[in-house]
């Protein structure tokens, strides 16, 4: 695997998010993730009891490769961020163990001025040290 700077991988990883460019937003996705990566979301408790009412034994959201990534981040961009309302900004420094980076993050309410919600974020990175597998634990 590629040397890389965990640190400086979350901070990208968190300003994607964030990014209200259209076109960088793009470029940045397609920079962190490998072509075929893959984003898997534990949502929060609510969304999995409500799939397990609909008879589902487990609830992941998942979004693969590129065009999919980008819609996703999109769309998170466009609800959170985009009215002003939340930011989402790192928690805790990254911890890398091989190819492995973990950390946390916050969603930060700019009205309210508090951290409202969070998780832990998994990145399994392939061998050019972009994001093969992104396992995000909502809080």
């Amino acid at each position: 695997m590629s040397s890389i700077d965990p640190q400086d991988l979350i901070e990208r990883y968190i300003g994607v998010w964030n990014e209200p460019d259209p076109e960088i937003r793009r470029k940045t996705v397609d920079e962190l993730w490998a072509q075929d990566g893959l984003h898997v979301l534990r949502p929060p408790q609510q969304m999995r009891d409500a799939a397990v009412g609909l008879g589902f034994t487990t609830a992941a959201l998942e979004a693969r490769g590129h065009d999919e990534l980008h819609t996703r981040v999109t769309r998170a961009h466009d609800e959170f961020v985009a009215p002003g309302t939340y930011v989402f900004r790192i928690q805790e420094p990254a911890q890398q163990l091989r190819d492995v980076i973990t950390f946390r993050w916050e969603s930060f309410h700019t009205g309210e001025g508090r951290a409202t919600g969070g998780g832990r974020e998994f990145l399994v990175l392939d061998e050019d040290g972009r994001i093969r597998f992104d396992y995000q634990f909502v809080d």
